[in-house]
């Protein structure tokens, strides 16, 4: 496995973004993936019972595992819009459907911005022609553009393998930074793929492995209405993956789950107001869903994440999160330590340490290991700090 440029393109994709006036900054706000024919589609969505109008939309059409196009816009969420929310982002759909020729159930749309305010769909519907004029192999970075809101950076990892003699590439373009605990942030994430795959087969694999990666990260414990993860796959590659277990698979496999890692952790890298990337490794615990229960509750607390802004090694907001998370354990076993250095033993502070750990929480990457010493599962988490810029990016989003 190794990394490839992303303006290399992948077979059987174009891409393109423009601004069509959503944004008030005038930056792009429309993006778009299209496909040279159907392609192998499985998502997953959110699981918050307040679901946007595209996700609404997009669930029902995932149903018959093709997609040719993925229209996505920036700027406003169209969530908790009633009806007209869904009328719009099927007109949005169909004017895309109509100008490319295609049947509208293969476009999959997406959006992504203000919560509660109406679409302006015809604004959106002009600006397709020059969508699809300027869509290129080479344009994922515009793409990428067009669909950031509060991210400081774009978000995409492209990487290929080698499987019998042919190079299979997966390139991957995510976008968040707040409204981040995804349960399948605001978080949008579209990975395309030229491998053929029976849909199936990859609805499974996206499946397992946004479970092991997206769902394994918090920026402020908020679930949005629009999360999605799109994984489209063309064939042309003509390398055809069929079976579990095999060869194939399994470097497929890892290849998808290496993207979705790379970017779940790159959006919370980019947490709004975030000084430092935290990553929880939450070791032998009773069960697998207290291994994660855990994990996430220690991400999750604001006193942890503002004691880690800081610089402040108090790890006595850790044991506190611990024992309010619901898993087994006994404190007077635990052990906490931060990159290497041992914060805790059997439940108690290690002194001789301090001086250490000082300087540990001075870095940007910081290594959580928690070992509960209550079974054998595990899990790991990433997680950021809560800093004052937090407060006023989300203190004034709609206004």
């Amino acid at each position: 496995m190794k990394a490839f440029s992303y303006r290399k393109g992948v077979p059987g994709f174009r891409f393109a973004g423009v601004a069509c006036g959503l944004k008030k900054n005038g930056k792009k706000d429309l993006g778009l993936i299209l496909a040279d024919e159907p392609c192998t589609a499985a998502a997953a969505f959110t699981k918050n019972s307040v679901k946007a109008a595209p996700v609404i939309i997009g669930q029902k059409r995932l149903k018959s595992g093709l997609v040719q196009a993925v229209l996505v816009n920036s700027g406003n969420a169209n969530a908790c819009t009633g009806e007209q929310g869904i009328l719009d982002g099927i007109a949005a759909s169909a004017a895309l459907s109509r100008e490319l020729g295609i049947k509208p159930g293969l476009v999959v749309p997406s959006s992504t911005g203000v919560i509660g305010v109406p679409l302006p769909v015809k604004r959106l519907i002009e600006g397709i022609p020059a969508l699809i004029k300027t869509a290129t192999p080479v344009s994922m970075s515009n793409f990428s553009d067009a669909i950031m809101t509060t991210d400081t950076f774009p978000k995409i990892v492209a990487l290929q393998e080698t499987i019998d003699g042919h190079i299979i590439r997966v390139c991957g373009v995510a976008k968040g930074a707040g409204m981040i605990m995804p349960d399948m942030a605001t978080m949008l994430s579209y990975i395309v793929t030229d491998a053929a795959i029976e849909r199936k087969l990859l609805a499974a694999l996206v499946r397992e492995k946004v479970e092991l990666t997206y769902n394994r990260i918090s920026v402020d414990g908020d679930m949005s209405t629009n999360d999605t993860v799109l994984v489209l796959a063309s064939g042309k590659s003509k390398i055809k993956i069929s079976s579990v277990g095999s060869k194939r698979y399994e470097l497929f496999s890892n290849l998808i789950y290496e993207v979705m890692k790379q970017l779940a952790r790159l959006i919370v890298r980019d947490g709004e107001g975030a000084t430092k990337l935290l990553l929880i490794n939450l070791k032998n615990a009773k069960t697998a869903s207290q291994a994660k229960q855990a994990a996430m509750t220690v991400a999750n607390s604001p006193l942890v994440k503002t004691a880690f802004f800081g610089q402040d090694y108090n790890w006595g907001r850790i044991m506190a999160a611990l024992g309010r998370s619901a898993a087994q354990f006994n404190m007077a076993k635990v052990d906490i330590s931060f990159n290497g250095i041992q914060s805790v033993h059997n439940g108690q502070g290690v002194t001789k340490n301090i001086g250490r750990l000082k300087k540990i929480m001075k870095k940007d990457c910081i290594e959580i290991s928690v070992d509960l010493k209550a079974g054998t599962k595990n899990c790991e988490v990433t997680t950021c700090d809560l800093s004052y810029d937090y407060i006023k990016i989300n203190a004034d989003y709609t206004t």
